[in-house]
């Protein structure tokens, strides 16, 4: 058999919170898979930057500056994407913020940056894309959730009912869009060593909390995160709808 499973060989695939990080990472990896890949981030600069460097590797990528709470602006962004590319093949929700604060010290503006960002843009984002996705017949959206949508952790009210939100909106939107051909599934990550958990990780005692709640015995790296990324996107899941991937290393099995 012949067939390459997981090729996502000239899928047109918007990534948010691409400038860096996980969001980086997963676009370079796809693009090398030949895939066509949207950029979509508020920094400019940072996009720019990125999407001339896949370019330079031989590549292709454009860059979309855009901020994702502006979602009465979202139907027009990504009809700019579609008919930049005549297709919206995936779109993978990664954008997401986190702000480390005890339950009882929360505020309510905390609150709603954390949920504007992780949950309510994802809503929206998904709508304005799946409105094309569904003119085309098809499509796939990713959403990027975290083990704490599953697990509680210290400080993480406010972010975890936001990743909780994903799971169950990933499961409504498979339901309702599955008669257009369009796959919702989710990844929820253990904690991965990027910029935004880098500060994290300076206190030694998180550290070795983290690592100990962790079976394989270590933190997630981008590349942990491709495999789930490449199954997803491509072929090999049109018959995966609705489902939460955990990449955790098992800390959601104890």
């Amino acid at each position: 058999m012949s067939r390459d499973f997981f090729s996502v060989e000239g899928k047109t695939i918007v990534i948010t919170g691409a400038n860096k990080g996980l969001g980086l990472a997963v676009a370079e990896m796809l693009a090398e898979a030949k895939a066509d890949v949207a950029l979509v981030a508020r920094d400019e600069a940072g996009l720019k930057a990125a999407a001339e460097k896949i370019k330079a590797d031989g590549f292709n990528a454009e860059y979309f500056a855009f901020d994702l709470t502006n979602t009465n602006e979202l139907p027009s962004f990504f009809e700019s994407i579609y008919q930049k590319f005549g297709k919206i093949d995936v779109l993978i929700n990664n954008a997401g913020t986190n702000i480390p604060v005890r339950a009882e010290e929360v505020t309510e503006e905390q609150w709603d940056q954390i949920h504007d960002i992780n949950l309510k843009s994802v809503f929206f984002a998904s709508q304005a894309a799946g409105k094309w996705m569904i003119k085309q017949g098809r499509g796939k959206i990713i959403n990027m959730s975290s083990q704490m949508a599953f697990v509680g952790y210290y400080k993480r009210a406010a972010y975890s009912s936001s990743k909780g939100g994903i799971t169950q909106l990933t499961k409504s939107l498979a339901v309702e869009w599955a008669p257009h051909h369009i796959n919702v599934n989710a990844i929820a990550p253990t904690f991965i060593e990027t910029p935004m958990t880098a500060k994290m990780f300076e206190d030694p005692d998180f550290r070795r909390d983290v690592l100990a709640n962790i079976p394989m015995g270590r933190l997630a790296s981008a590349e942990d995160i491709f495999g789930a990324v490449l199954l997803l996107a491509s072929s090999s899941s049109d018959m995966i709808t609705g489902h939460t991937l955990r990449v955790d290393g098992g800390w959601t099995v104890w």
